[in-house]
């Protein structure tokens, strides 16, 4: 139990259902879904899709999604909402140009997005209420607009920079980045939206929609085709899953990157992080030495699952095992090549449970702040920059191709017990994303924390050669890992986000919600 003489969040207890995310209107709306008759799913599609007008320098509907979820009884599903490169885009293409990376604000950068495909198919399969009703309350908020919230505002003008033509009219009030409390709309989002609820992805993905988001790409060199959005599928996957103590972590399969999280927590698994002081310098040494170790595995075998080949590799305890052994529990290695992604932070996640015990874990994104800066004329859609996942080098799994997926940072969770789905979870902060998973995993079983005091303890990540250390951390501990060998830096962002909800034996929901963002868990 929290010190109540000190600032914290109390973890929120209801049984009837409950939404934990990062903006409180995407809670409330999620929770209102419920209570209406809605199933977890609608809620957090509901959830979701406003999060992209409250925040959206994090995510929007030119972006991607994944999910996972879970109904008693029924083992766990995973779904794919990712998009893909444009057919006639290839690598060589960006080589011959002279690039060495995917320019993270160029047209060749934007995937066509694929998460309102998602979110339609999981609407018409899984959810009980209908698309127009899931998408009420965004479309009423994009109309009469969102006030800008303290950790919204500090992002929008931090990333606003990347914000290009169309962009600045739709993203910026008066040529500026909006401020706390400022109100920000999107009619041009409220129509696409109503278009959606009436006719289905067919009015996203065809027609005068699409062919705005077309014309804004190939006004800048993109090779967009209507076929291309014609084509966007989501597709249904099989989760992976891997040990952790008395715990079982379940995550979306490549091409997002769980299967880092997972070799990151079988790596753990052979040191005594319990026997180690939670918030102390060895424990931030291990982890940052098995994070340099797994993100590497990650930069060279994590693909589009079509090409990848290695993901047993990555789950093998023996492999976790074999870098385990070149770690040095006092001196900090060199950090390896990092991946051509480049640094971001931003995404948003939600969770929902709900009273038959459907539980819902779903991450969706535009990748960095405001994606690639590029946005629709007519519409306003914001287009991301998932492009910029893939590397240039030739013959590597991850290479740009056409009608590829690239590697993907987002990563929805969930922890099983003894078979049964106890606690939906996710991890924001880009890169960080399994690290948090496996730190969020230790947190719980090594040190005993209930979901918010997990979430809330201090954060570190080894991040392209800079060990990024909260100011959570004491001076002492900073001190400690310098003189192993680290390069310290108190980083400007905290580190990430999260949510949980546990689902006690009993039934009761016990929800948990990331003080470093704006939102709230919510139940009712």
């Amino acid at each position: 139990m929290r010190d109540f003489h000190l600032p914290g969040r109390s973890p929120v207890f209801a049984s009837n259902g409950m939404c934990a995310t990062s903006h409180p209107l995407g809670a409330r709306a999620a929770i209102d879904t419920l209570a209406r008759g809605g199933n977890a799913m609608d809620a957090a599609i509901a959830g979701a899709v406003l999060l992209g007008i409250c925040e959206p320098q994090m995510t929007g509907i030119g972006g991607d999604c994944f999910v996972l979820w879970s109904e008693p009884g029924k083992p766990v599903q995973a779904l794919n909402g990712s998009g893909r490169a444009p057919a006639s885009l290839d690598a060589a293409m960006l080589r011959d140009a002279g690039e060495t990376k995917v320019p993270l604000t160029s047209a060749h950068a934007a995937t066509v997005p694929g998460a309102i495909d998602a979110f339609c198919h999981l609407s018409d399969t899984v959810g009980k209420i209908g698309l127009d009703a899931v998408l009420a309350p965004a479309i009423h908020y994009a109309e009469t607009g969102v006030p800008v919230s303290p950790r919204v505002a500090f992002d929008w003008a931090n990333d606003a920079a990347v914000l290009q033509g169309s962009a600045r009219k739709h993203y910026l009030l008066d040529g500026k980045a909006p401020e706390t409390g400022q109100v920000f709309r999107a009619p041009g989002q409220a129509e696409v939206l109503r278009r959606i609820a009436k006719d289905g992805r067919n009015a996203f993905y065809e027609g005068e929609i699409a062919q705005d988001m077309i014309d804004a790409l190939t006004a800048l060199g993109g090779q967009h085709t209507a076929d291309d959005f014609a084509a966007v599928r989501c597709t249904s996957e099989e989760p992976i899953a891997g040990p952790y103590k008395n715990i079982e972590v379940v995550e979306h399969p490549p091409n997002g990157q769980g299967a880092t999280a997972i070799l990151m927590l079988n790596m753990l698994s052979q040191f005594d992080i319990a026997g180690m002081d939670p918030f102390g310098a060895e424990r931030v040494h291990i982890e940052a030495e098995v994070a340099k170790l797994a993100y590497d595995a990650r930069n060279r075998f994590i693909a589009d699952a079509d090409y990848m080949t290695r993901t047993d590799h990555m789950l093998s305890m023996d492999t976790a095992k074999a870098l385990a052994a070149l770690i040095d529990p006092a001196k900090a290695m060199e950090s390896p090549t990092a991946l051509s992604e480049a640094v971001h932070k931003d995404t948003i996640y939600i969770t929902v449970v709900d009273g038959d015990g459907m539980s819902v874990s779903l991450i969706y994104s535009i990748f960095h702040g405001f994606g690639s800066g590029i946005a629709s004329d007519k519409f306003g859609i914001l287009l991301q920059n998932r492009g910029a996942g893939f590397t240039l080098e030739e013959g590597h799994p991850n290479e740009l191709k056409g009608g590829k997926r690239p590697m993907h940072t987002i990563i929805p969770g969930m922890i099983r017990e003894n078979g049964r789905i106890t606690m939906p979870f996710g991890v924001m902060g880009g890169a960080y994303q399994p690290n948090g998973h496996a730190r969020f995993a230790s947190n719980l079983t090594d040190f005993g924390m209930d979901p918010q005091t997990a979430i809330d303890a201090p954060r570190a990540f080894s991040d392209n050669g800079t060990l990024k250390v909260e100011r959570g951390y004491s001076d002492a501990v900073r001190d400690k890992l310098a003189s192993m060998g680290h390069r310290v830096e108190i980083p400007d962002t905290a580190i990430g986000g999260a949510q949980a909800i546990r689902i006690h034996d009993s039934g009761v929901l016990e929800g948990a919600s990331d003080a470093r963002k704006d939102g709230c868990a919510l139940g009712y």
